[in-house]
């Protein structure tokens, strides 16, 4: 995504009126993850409502002494439709590591934009009073803890803490980010496949170098791009991938969705028959949380790390993986993700080979992504 658009974008505070289009645009960036935007926009509303607007923060005006503890839910999206989130765990998660440190956060920020997880943080500041960030850790949304920004920075992910909604609260002191995932993972299965999360803690000068920038307001006029498209009577797909900088790669209906929750992942594919122009191709999506591979007749068309995204072809709402259905008629589109993922280093983390697909990763424009630079990181740090 262009910086034209980011900036374009920046806004200074979120009411509850923005909930409605942040969850949407939230679930676009997300890929089909972080888990479903409706109950957490709730959650986010009902505490604006109760704390009053929450006060967005731009990277570049972060002091360098600012503290910023970044919260997320940990867990299955198939199981977080069911088992709802609770603001109280997210506090807990975040006085667990303030309480470490010694020192009260001065801002929360988001780990990830996909989904639940970008109300989540939204809630949990409001409730504290304290500024959010308009960034995240990722600037789309990935199945594993150790696939943030911050991790390839040598941000260290510990201490990480987890809550669950019972009372049980964990203080995890792991040796790598690769740790804290596989801890975090089998805690949250115990805690019945999701809980409140927060890892990654940061200072201000360290936030503006590592985090994705200003994805919180882009997700907000995404919506407002794709509802400007209807009202003018145009494709909002063609509208929303020419937003994100990105083109579509199928049109169709979902024939067949194979999923299972396995180790805290909602993991599986689905099949979309062709319609219309691309009628006479078949695609298969790949997905753990996220969607992480798109395959059209076989030949792969696009990987992670940039973005999948499935919306429905009438109104390019986004549909996230755990709501895909037999019959959905739907648009698939891949945009280009953060560019530090094409990197030496992210393609190690969240390329294709980590998931275990034998292809070459590929840019978002079919062009295969060599990952020959390394991630620059300043004197500073």
């Amino acid at each position: 995504m262009t910086t034209s658009i980011r900036a374009a974008a920046t806004r200074a505070s979120l009411t509850s009126g923005d909930i409605e289009h942040l969850t949407a645009g939230a679930a676009v960036l997300g890929c089909g993850g972080g888990g479903g935007p409706y109950i957490g926009g709730l959650i986010a509303a009902n505490e604006i409502d109760d704390h009053g607007p929450v006060r967005l923060t731009q990277l570049k005006d972060l002091p360098d002494d600012a503290f910023v503890i970044p919260v997320e839910a940990i867990g299955a999206p198939t199981v977080s439709v069911e088992k709802l989130h609770d603001v109280d765990c997210l506090l807990r998660v975040i006085d667990m590591v303030a309480t470490h440190y010694n020192r009260a956060p001065t801002h929360i920020s988001p780990v990830e934009i996909g989904g639940v997880n970008s109300t989540l943080p939204i809630a949990a500041a409001a409730r504290l009073g304290l500024p959010l960030v308009d960034g995240d850790g990722i600037g789309r949304a990935f199945p594993e803890l150790q696939m943030c920004l911050p991790n390839l920075f040598w941000i260290p992910a510990s201490p990480m803490s987890l809550a669950d909604e019972t009372g049980n609260t964990v203080l995890v002191d792991a040796t790598s980010a690769r740790w804290a995932e596989r801890l975090a993972r089998s805690i949250a299965v115990d805690m019945g496949c999701s809980a409140a999360l927060s890892m990654y803690s940061m200072t201000g000068r360290q936030a503006r170098e590592c985090l994705a920038c200003g994805n919180l307001s882009l997700a907000v006029s995404i919506v407002r791009t794709i509802a400007d498209a209807r009202a003018g009577s145009g494709d909002p797909s063609e509208a929303l991938a020419h937003t994100l900088g990105g083109r579509i790669i199928h049109r169709g209906k979902v024939t067949d969705v194979i999923r299972r929750t396995e180790c805290g992942f909602a993991l599986g594919q689905a099949l979309v028959e062709g319609t219309g122009q691309h009628a006479s191709s078949n695609m298969s999506l790949h997905f753990q949380n996220e969607n992480l591979m798109a395959m059209c007749d076989g030949v792969v068309v696009t990987t992670t790390p940039d973005m999948t995204i499935v919306v429905d072809a009438a109104t390019a709402e986004p549909i996230t993986t755990e709501n895909l259905r037999y019959g959905q008629r739907v648009h698939v589109l891949t945009a280009p993700c953060d560019p530090r993922w094409h990197t030496v280093e992210g393609l190690a983390v969240v390329g294709p080979a980590y998931f275990g697909y034998d292809t070459p990763s590929l840019h978002w424009d079919g062009t295969e992504s060599m990952g020959t630079e390394h991630i620059s990181i300043s004197d500073e740090q």
